[in-house]
């Protein structure tokens, strides 16, 4: 009797285990559908290119140490002066 009852149980968890992998591959599949099409355009901010610039920098920042938020103004006025910014 008791052997019935351990087989049994036996039974119904391979069962269940079985229904969670399935569930499991589905949402797999589902999220790599989704992730195809959210590939969309960046909604605002800059695109800024670099192309063809000579600068070091050391002639963009200057030569003494710079905290990270004068390096953020200062990078700022760089691409505003040189107009490389595109909106």
């Amino acid at each position: 009797m008791a052997k019935k009852r351990a087989e049994t149980k036996a039974k119904r968890k391979t069962k269940a285990k079985r229904k969670t992998k399935a569930k499991r591959k589905t949402k797999a599949k589902r999220k790599t559908k989704a992730k195809r099409k959210t590939k969309k355009k960046v909604f605002g901010g800059y695109s800024i290119s670099f192309k063809n610039r000579d600068e070091t920098l050391e002639q963009v920042f200057g030569k003494s140490n710079v905290t990270p938020s004068e390096m953020t103004k200062t990078l700022w006025k760089f691409i505003k002066s040189k107009r490389l910014a595109n909106k």
